[in-house]
């Protein structure tokens, strides 16, 4: 029985006891969420914080499948253009009219984009896993096939969703509303809370996280490891997948620049969430509060006129190696 009684998990007492790393994405929220106020009173506004985390859906839904692929070990630099890609195919699709009835073409049209998101992400997976190469060097080589392939596409131009009745019916997947929230904010949340789910509740978690801590160790457990990371490099396209679903109707047209530097902020998005690039921790929430604090970041820089707008590029960069450098000094506490 005393040994029972030593087992269980106790509060923490310290600020020492605290894991740091999971509460830093969140306090950083909360004095942005300050300083914003002070820069600009409109900022705390209901609808402009709506429309902050509204424009943040699509990074933050890449960087849940981020979260995934850093836990496991493995590192995606082609999501920005697989989003180009695949959301090139799904609007040349709609503009077929292969199916006669807008509503099943509508419903196609996101299948086909679910699969080919997955399709792609697999691929990513295979040529990491089975053809052993490092990941920096497989996505670098799949984010160049996937952007020349819609610069092909496009021909150099832009690909533009031409049926105005399919426009009308798909437009109110981003600028709806459920129940007064924008639809993309309770798509993250939704996207967020079944990501949460699998890598804090499920024998696959367990094992994403165990590959990404020690990779020997896992295998030598009886872990598939090629196994476990090409299922999160799989992951990861279905959620580039989602965050397409939603982009399309927002703008109704895609070119070859589209996504262009996202995989820089849905990976910030992830590390200032606490996730650690070496792998072996997850984060999802605090995924969810990075991409939120880069919308932020962005929003504040446009409100106050302290900084050029033309900076938020340079201000990300920057971001991500002061949350980097944050991790390391949390790492030696």
């Amino acid at each position: 029985m005393s040994v029972a009684a030593t087992d269980t998990p106790k509060a923490p007492k310290t600020s020492r006891d605290w894991d740091m790393a999971a509460i830093a994405p969140f306090i950083a929220l909360a004095l942005l969420l300050l300083l914003g106020y002070f820069a600009n009173p409109n900022f705390i506004s209901v609808a402009n914080l709506l429309n902050v985390i509204t424009r943040s859906a699509f990074i933050a839904i890449i960087a849940l499948g981020a979260t995934y692929v850093i836990s496991s070990g493995g590192l995606d630099l082609s999501v920005g253009s697989m989003v180009a890609f695949v959301a090139s195919l799904m609007i040349l699709f709609m503009n077929s009219g292969t199916i006669g009835d807008p509503m099943l073409m509508l419903i196609a049209a996101m299948i086909l984009a679910t699969v080919l998101g997955a399709a792609c992400g697999l691929a990513n997976g295979l040529i990491t896993t089975v053809g052993r190469i490092e990941p920096f060097i497989a996505t670098l080589g799949t984010m160049g096939i996937f952007r020349g392939l819609t610069t092909w596409l496009s021909q150099g131009g832009a690909i533009t969703l031409r049926d105005r009745e399919m426009q009308a019916l798909y437009r109110p997947v981003y600028f709806g509303t459920l129940a007064g929230i924008p639809i993309p904010i309770v798509i993250i949340f939704v996207t967020a809370a079944i990501a949460a789910f699998v890598l804090y509740r499920t024998r696959y978690g367990r094992h994403l996280i165990a590959v990404g801590s020690n990779e020997d160790v896992a295998r030598y457990s009886g872990i598939s490891v090629n196994r476990v990371r090409t299922i999160a490099y799989v992951v990861q396209g279905l959620c580039v997948a989602v965050a397409v679903i939603l982009y399309v109707p927002r703008l109704g047209s895609t070119s070859a620049t589209t996504g262009i530097l996202w995989e820089l902020q849905a990976i910030t998005a992830v590390v200032v969430g606490g996730t650690a690039l070496r792998g072996g921790v997850g984060r999802i929430w605090g995924t969810v509060c990075g991409a939120f604090i880069l919308e932020i970041v962005g929003n504040i820089m446009i409100l106050s006129n302290f900084v050029s707008e033309y900076l938020i590029g340079a201000i990300q960069g920057a971001i991500i190696i002061i949350a980097m450098l944050v991790q390391r000094l949390l790492m030696r506490r």
